[in-house]
């Protein structure tokens, strides 16, 4: 009996791995072209185009294993089939539950990882790929360049005279105006300064100028804070259990959660299934097993995603115990009638 269920794995792990590459790589060149777009907005480098894509592995691998293997075990289950294996097997007097009993460990398996992808790793990925992208957006508006434009610098309209080799910036003059009083102020030189995911703009040798209806002022400075600073909107995050209990886009993550734990467990609900399309006599009857393939993907996804408005939580129940029950229904019909 181990050599046999070694023997069904083997298969399961071939047809695994050539099913999961193909799908993982068409699902990192869609994420990467998302990716791309943000190129439109801010500037990123080769190694900050990687860690982005780090980021969004967890998503990638939690929406790609779970077809895989449905895929994978059922198209392994069904070449036992048209070789006649399972007639032999049958024939010997193995149970066609072996085979459901033989799939169950790596089902257990690969939802255990996928409850840890959801749950554990991709609230972290997600937190830290929303931190760098925001970080990344503030910093895209110190983006400054000389031209015959200002720019603007949170209140402050800024116009830059040159860009200086080491990367500071040469004849700066900044405008503000209120109801009350008008500033202005100008430089010789312009930094930068990146503290914390806090960016603000430190001028050197300059004037400023104040007026109002009441007073005119000067001032001459070595060093100036232009204190109104543009902060980057960072979020807070230290466990998962607060991510997922925090109010924060509270109606997404609620359907995130729901989706998620229902792909979670889709592997092992549906065992029964994948026996129930794939066990089949070659001579006797005809395997429609990749039209049925779709027909259950389609309708599993459909049933996760259409009822979440309607029964909200309890979407995780209903489409548990239903999937369970057609699964043997399927299984029975097709399988224990016959074998």
């Amino acid at each position: 009996m181990k050599r046999l269920q070694k023997y069904i794995i083997a298969n399961l792990s071939l047809l695994f791995f050539t099913i999961f590459l193909p799908l993982f790589s068409i699902a990192s060149v869609i994420f990467l072209i998302k990716l791309a777009t943000y190129t439109s907005i801010i500037q990123l480098t080769i190694w900050e185009m990687t860690k982005l894509y780090f980021f969004i592995l967890p998503e990638i691998l939690f929406y790609t294993l779970p077809v895989t293997f449905f895929v994978a075990a059922t198209l392994s289950v069904f070449k036992l089939s048209t070789d006649n294996e399972i007639v032999v097997l049958f024939a010997l007097g193995i149970h066609p539950s072996f085979i459901v009993k033989t799939l169950i460990k790596p089902a257990l398996i690969l939802c255990v990882l996928l409850i840890f992808d959801f749950f554990i790793l991709f609230p972290h990925a997600t937190v830290l790929s929303s931190n760098f992208v925001s970080y990344k957006t503030s910093e895209a508006k110190f983006n400054l360049s000389a031209s015959e434009f200002g720019h603007s610098f949170g209140n402050w309209l800024l116009y830059v005279g040159k860009n200086n080799a080491n990367g500071t910036y040469g004849d700066i003059f900044l405008f503000n105006k209120n109801k009350k009083e008008e500033i202005l102020i100008g430089a010789k030189n312009a930094q930068i300064i990146n503290n914390g995911g806090i960016l603000r703009l430190k001028l050197s040798q300059g004037e400023g100028y104040s007026y109002s209806k009441e007073k005119f002022s000067q001032i001459n400075f070595e060093t100036m804070f232009i204190n109104d600073t543009l902060t980057t909107d960072l979020t807070i995050y230290r466990t998962p259990i607060e991510y997922w209990l925090s109010s924060d886009r509270k109606e997404s993550k609620k359907q995130m959660f729901i989706t998620d734990t229902l792909l979670s467990i889709f592997p092992l609900i549906s065992l029964f299934l994948i026996a129930g399309i794939s066990i089949v006599h070659i001579r006797q009857q005809q395997g429609k097993v990749y039209l049925y393939m779709f027909l259950s993907l389609a309708l599993y996804y459909s049933a996760v995603i259409g009822l979440q408005n309607l029964l909200s939580f309890y979407t995780i129940p209903v489409v548990t115990i239903s999937w369970m029950a057609l699964a043997y229904i399927v299984y029975k019909k097709n399988v224990l009638s016959r074998f």
